[in-house]
């Protein structure tokens, strides 16, 4: 079983999620604004994904983590390495709540994990599955230093493919 890191940044804590986290993360699914992500997706599916995220840590060393902002202790959404059965390359993906994006916590936060990975678990390379129409995610994946990689086989069909390798 591996142990589920707490990351800092100059803003942020990534910490493990918990059940107190689930209402908040099943409201952004249940929402039209998880559009990009599949959704809108129900509360049950939903609960399948938020215990997926920490079960992934128990089975391949890696999950999501909690975005919190070191301030005021507020929850604004997740980051996460996703991997399994239905993932041709490990992923980095991130999502915030309503009302948190524009501050820069989602390049922050993905920053972090990130690099976390390439030290901590030696990964050769992570990239993120982006609906080309999620103007947002794309500026993050490019902040990021993500190059656009045509040639990686995407998650779902049309997904643009941003790598990250390491510095």
């Amino acid at each position: 079983m591996a142990d589920i890191p707490t990351l800092l940044t100059e803003r942020l804590l990534l910490r493990p999620p918990n059940h107190s986290d689930f209402d908040e993360y099943a409201a952004l699914l249940i929402s039209p604004r998880a559009m990009y992500m599949g959704g809108p997706l129900d509360r049950r599916v939903s609960w399948g994904m938020f215990c997926s995220d920490i079960a992934m840590w128990h089975l391949y060393g890696h999950g999501a983590l909690m975005i919190e902002l070191r301030e005021s202790g507020r929850c604004i959404g997740q980051v996460g390495i996703n991997h399994g059965p239905f993932y041709s390359e490990k992923e980095l993906g991130w999502l915030l709540y309503e009302g948190q994006e524009g501050r820069g916590c989602a390049t922050e936060a993905a920053a972090c994990l990130r690099d976390w990975a390439f030290a901590e678990l030696e990964l050769g390379t992570l990239v993120s599955y982006i609906d080309p129409l999620n103007a947002a995610s794309i500026r993050v994946a490019e902040r990021l230093g993500g190059i656009h990689d045509e040639n990686a086989v995407p998650q779902d069909p049309g997904d643009v493919v941003y790598r990250y390798n390491p510095a």
